[in-house]
């Protein structure tokens, strides 16, 4: 599986880097694991719609990071990705905590995917 990371997501990921040390470390997991399992898998993630592309953009409600001790997958991080199936490519595009943004920014999507 190929990962890529668009320019706004290097700046989510900065700015949370301040926060969450182990981010880095944290991700690395993330992308074992969606290099196992590359869709949805409820509860964990889903699919989101209503964006009106052919793109599969899915979202990662439970991401554990090692930062926020005890926490486990209950840390509140959320990450957006695009998913190119006949490509066997990932490109990231956005990664925030929940107590700073209350959803994705559907409009960035839309912008880089249309």
């Amino acid at each position: 599986m190929q990962f890529e990371e668009l320019l706004e997501f290097k700046k989510d990921l900065k700015q949370l880097l301040k926060k969450f040390r182990t981010l880095n470390d944290d991700l690395d997991v993330v992308k074992q694991d969606l290099s196992d399992e590359p869709g949805e898998c409820p509860p964990f993630s889903f699919r989101i719609s209503n964006l009106a592309l052919e793109t599969c953009v899915i979202k990662v409600k439970k991401i554990a990071c090692k930062a926020l001790k005890g926490r486990g997958v209950n840390s509140g991080l959320r990450l957006i990705y695009a998913y190119f199936k006949n490509d066997e490519k990932i490109v990231f595009i956005e990664l925030y905590h929940k107590n700073d943004k209350e959803n994705e920014d559907k409009q960035r999507i839309i912008d880089n995917f249309k």
